[in-house]
């Protein structure tokens, strides 16, 4: 009898891969709409619009740290869909690993020139 792959008793590898990253892309995103909602409700319920106003609110450590770990969600929210492009649409295997590597130095670039800016308000 021959062994195949198909059917209830295939070989599944990977399981599990898939779930982790879609859920790491909706936790992210609701992570993102609570900020924006955040951010919009200051905004409108604000009455002092000039940068003084602005550096106020971002100089409140609630908010530098909210606003932290959500540009960190940002960029781990980036990381799995570039990483998704990648392997997807990219076959040869050097060209896709120097693309990862270029996109997570990006990334890393953008997550410590973030914090650089936060702190410094």
């Amino acid at each position: 009898m021959a062994k195949n792959n198909i059917g209830p008793k295939r070989l599944v590898v990977g399981a599990g891969y898939g779930v982790r990253d879609w859920l790491a892309q909706r936790v992210t995103a609701v992570l993102m709409v609570v900020y924006t909602a955040v951010l919009l409700i200051s905004f409108l319920t604000g009455s002092n619009f000039s940068y003084e106003g602005w550096a106020g609110l971002f100089a409140q450590q609630w908010f530098k740290l909210f606003s932290a770990v959500t540009l960190f969600g940002l960029f781990y929210h980036a990381w799995v869909g570039m990483r998704d492009i990648w392997m997807d649409y990219v076959k040869p295997v050097g060209i896709r690993l120097a693309l990862q590597i270029i996109t997570i130095g990006w990334l890393i670039g953008c997550a410590v020139w973030s914090v650089q800016i936060l702190w410094s308000v």
